[in-house]
């Protein structure tokens, strides 16, 4: 039922839609309505991933079911306008862990085996990439499905938004076997 590829610079505009559906819809029940909004101003797309061909979109139909990368730059989380939270610097993989980013799927989608098949995506490139662990900075409503894929917390942290309003994210991580 689902297709993948790797997504490319023609992309970018329908993966913001999925991004701000995603969101606005499936944070509801974790976030506050203000969490909600100041999340928007540590999530979102980096376009390396794209430019560094680490980045997965999944289809249905034509449409974009979900979306989600790795990457083997020093960068955890946040998008392109978040520059405080971006590091280019490579990971080594027999040192680092690959970074999981930029999960999101459509709200049409939800719990239908989309966030699994990007994992499943992401650790087997980092895998063939060298790497023996996967890292990854999550939120709130994404940790169910990252448990049920094998991750455990690292740390808890509280990311400053706009206004003051904290942002709970979750550092999780896994071995790649």
């Amino acid at each position: 039922m689902f297709t993948h590829r790797i997504a490319t610079a023609a992309d970018l505009d329908a993966l913001r839609d999925v991004m701000a559906r995603a969101i606005a819809e499936l944070q509801k029940g974790f976030l506050s309505a203000a969490q909600i909004a100041a999340s928007r101003a540590v999530m979102g797309l980096d376009t390396q991933l794209i430019a560094d061909g680490t980045y997965f979109v999944v289809e249905n139909g034509g449409r974009i079911a979900g979306c989600g990368g790795w990457s083997h730059r020093a960068t955890l989380y946040g998008g392109d306008h978040s520059k405080d939270l971006r590091d280019p610097a490579p990971l080594d993989p027999a040192v680092d862990a690959a970074r999981i980013r930029a999960m999101y799927t459509h709200p049409d989608f939800a719990r239908r085996g989309v966030g699994r098949l990007v994992m499943t995506l992401c650790e087997d490139a980092a895998r063939a990439a060298g790497f023996r662990r996967a890292e990854m900075m999550a939120t709130l409503s994404g940790e169910p499905l990252y448990r049920a894929c094998g991750y455990t917390p690292i740390e808890r942290v509280e990311v400053p938004g706009p206004d003051g309003v904290p942002v709970p994210l979750i550092r999780m991580g896994k071995a790649l076997r």
